[in-house]
């Protein structure tokens, strides 16, 4: 019997990629093939370089084929899901000028503040744009280099984010998706194009810039010749928009327009985020108002310090992450790269209420509390943002769905169940940023909609755990500690 079709869905993460090759009529994960990507900077500096990305795909794809023992020429499709954020500034021979800057680069929070005030403060960038500037935003890093490396500005031949770069090298055609544009700082939410006064407040020439396809899932060419050599895999197969990586997941879970809305993720990550999908277009200063991969709204907010943050703690104090037990009087506030939400890109970690009878297991529970406050704080002014009242009991009642690496652990589920008081859903697969990749491409090469295709996979599937009573408790000492050390010491 023939083989389904098969589709390849990329995550290029900050700290790897992953390949997921996939059926594309059931949506079942055959293989995942994975490389590792390298890191640099220090003092607030985060850099990696786009060719390193570029041999990562090669190698996950490679790794993923061998796996699942499949023929290359059954596949039909393949789109990239990359990380948000990241400046790409390529010469005319499409090469690097220099590292890409990340989105967890914090050296343009003064750009950010500059920008915030050049346009008349906050509300006029959410209305405009849907976000206001953090140092994360690629417009600020593109303000960043001008100031800093102008001479890379000026020879500048082309602008991407991390996965138009990717596109680009798969297929030859400069193109994202609205949803990853929304997170540049120059693409207006409210008009669905770039837009022209923003650009022009960053010196920004337009034609440097891929074009915007209408979702995620349009095609935006074929595999080069060249490309497919470098991957083994058909030329001519199609190449999705692709999008950025926390739309994609939106997309593995079956949110948008044609599958649930109004429904709050929380992904535990290198980031922590908190998004849903809704027809409802954001304006809150408080969160990012991104577009969607489908062409719905993606209101998220979105820390630097997760998983990575309390692993590091975990190290330090000589335990394994599944060590932690509730942090009693300790409150810690792991934000070791500075935070994005709260916007505090200068702020180092905070560790306070150590008593003589504090456990090195209460102090990493502690960690868990901070981190997961954090992301979880933003929570409400998401669904807010998508018109609903967070106290009405129906959307009390919501699950909230944990993805994410720190989702297969139990101390982290643990401590969202007990700090948000929700039923949690867990997805089985642990690969939604990928398996949005490939509902991206199975729609690219069929013109079916991506979410639609996702949610008939039933790819964001998973156990409902039960609502715990919330530890208002915790909450409080955490909410407490991080408003009264705000513009002390965070600042």
């Amino acid at each position: 019997m023939p083989r389904s079709p098969l589709v390849i869905g990329v995550d290029s993460s900050t700290q790897s990629t992953k390949a997921a090759v996939t059926d594309a009529a059931t949506g079942e994960l055959l293989a995942v093939g994975r490389a590792p990507h390298r890191v640099t900077g220090e003092a607030g500096a985060r850099e990696s370089d786009p060719e390193v990305w570029w041999t990562a795909l090669g190698e996950a794809v490679g790794a993923a084929l061998s796996e699942a023992g499949a023929e290359p020429s059954a596949v039909t499709g393949i789109a990239v899901a990359g990380q948000q954020h990241g400046l790409v500034v390529l010469d005319g021979a499409g090469r690097p000028l220099r590292p890409a800057m990340l989105w967890n680069d914090t050296r343009s929070a003064p750009q950010a503040t500059a920008l915030t005030d050049a346009l008349g403060g906050p509300a006029s960038w959410t209305a405009r744009a849907g976000s206001v500037p953090v140092a994360s935003i690629t417009a600020t890093k593109w303000q960043w280099l001008r100031e800093n490396e102008p001479a890379v500005t000026k020879a500048a031949a082309a602008v991407r984010l991390p996965h138009d770069f990717l596109t680009e090298r798969l297929c030859g055609e400069a193109v994202t998706d609205p949803g990853d544009a929304s997170g540049t700082g120059w693409y207006a939410t409210a008009t669905g194009a770039y837009d022209p006064a923003l650009l022009d407040l960053l010196h920004l020439d337009e034609g440097l810039l891929p074009t915007v396809a209408a979702t995620g899932g349009a095609r935006a060419g074929s595999l080069t010749a060249a490309a497919a050599n470098a991957l083994g895999l058909p030329a001519g197969i199609a190449v999705a928009a692709g999008t950025g990586d926390n739309m994609s997941a939106a997309v593995g879970l079956g949110l948008g327009g044609q599958g649930l809305l109004d429904h709050p993720v929380l992904s535990l990550g290198t980031s922590g985020t908190v998004f849903a999908a809704t027809t409802t277009r954001p304006d809150s200063v408080a969160l990012n108002g991104f577009a969607a991969a489908d062409g719905s709204y993606l209101p998220l907010g979105c820390t630097l310090n997760c998983t990575l943050a309390v692993d590091k703690v975990a190290r330090l104090l000589g335990l394994d992450r599944e060590d932690a037990v509730p942090g009693g009087e300790v409150v810690v506030l792991p934000y070791l790269d500075g935070e994005r939400t709260p916007d505090l890109p200068t702020a180092a970690g905070l560790l306070t209420g150590i008593r003589h009878d504090t456990t090195p297991q209460q102090l990493l529970g502690a960690a868990y509390e901070g981190a997961a406050f954090t992301v979880l704080r933003a929570l409400d002014e998401v669904l807010r943002a998508c018109g609903l009242d967070p106290a009405a009991p129906e959307v009390a009642a919501r699950p909230l769905r944990l993805i994410g690496g720190g989702a297969q652990g139990r101390a982290w589920t643990s401590t969202v169940r007990r700090l948000s008081g929700r039923a949690v859903i867990v997805p089985q697969s642990g690969e939604l940023v990928a398996l949005g990749a490939a509902a991206l491409a199975a729609a690219a090469a069929t013109g079916e909609d991506p979410v639609g295709l996702a949610t008939a996979w039933n790819t964001g599937a998973g156990p409902e755990l039960e609502p715990v009573e919330r530890d208002s408790e915790a909450w409080e000492r955490v909410a407490s500690v991080l408003d009264r050390a705000t513009p002390a010491l965070l600042t």
